[in-house]
């Protein structure tokens, strides 16, 4: 499962704008509220403690070396780690600087998986609103459903690599600590922006909040 949910997820995202194509971006937002407080919690109840048990001095900054991380990476990708993409002009080819910074994130989403199993489920359920959301905007864009297939079958790839590598490799696992601290790094940024960009003008609404304690109270019982 650790593999197949953030796997299947992209694919799944993949396929509901594909075929249904949904219209109606305010489900989309609720479910990117809903994604977003479940990571942060997972986040901060899981990972965090973990990490600051291994009583090194230096965690504070790698949590801080992935926030800045995340915010280079959303230079290049201009936010859709959480679902922030607009425009629809015509593309001939594969945004490259969206693809690789998109692919970087989630293969480090997938590094901390092997340790810990639930990440997988918060993953799964980031990604699959994300996929959603880029597809839609390529189809949008005209993008040739090759190249769109090739994006977001990579990009679904990438966090079950990250998992395996992290498994396979016995350097990860020497610097599991500071590789989960940048982590969660950038987790905490890319929750923390999904949570206030869902809805429109930042504001909150009986709906969104629900969603987002929905999204607290179930990653706190896994």
């Amino acid at each position: 499962m650790n593999y197949l949910l953030p796997l299947l997820s992209v694919l799944l995202g993949y396929g509901i704008a594909l075929f249904l194509q949904p219209k109606n971006k305010k489900n989309l937002k609720l479910l990117l509220a809903f994604s977003g407080s479940f990571l942060l919690s997972l986040t901060v109840v899981h990972l965090l403690p973990e990490v600051y048990e291994s009583h090194s001095n230096s965690i504070g900054i790698f949590i801080m070396i992935g926030i800045l991380f995340q915010i280079i990476l959303e230079f290049f990708s201009k936010g859709a780690e959480h679902g922030h993409v607009h425009g629809h002009e015509t593309m001939v080819q594969i945004p490259w600087l969206l693809f690789i910074s998109l692919c970087i994130h989630a293969f480090l989403e997938g590094l901390p998986v092997s340790h810990h199993h639930h990440l997988a489920l918060g993953i799964g359920i980031h990604h699959l609103p994300i996929a959603v959301i880029l597809t839609t905007f390529f189809i949008k864009s005209q993008l040739n459903k090759k190249a769109i297939f090739a994006f977001m079958l990579t990009f679904a790839l990438m966090t079950p690599l990250g998992t395996f590598l992290a498994d396979a490799l016995p350097m990860v696992n020497t610097y599991y600590t500071e590789i989960t601290a940048i982590v969660i790094g950038i987790l905490f940024h890319i929750s923390s922006t999904i949570i206030f960009e869902s809805s429109e003008g930042h504001k909150f609404n009986i709906a969104k909040i629900s969603m987002i304690i929905l999204g607290v109270a179930l990653a706190y019982f896994i």
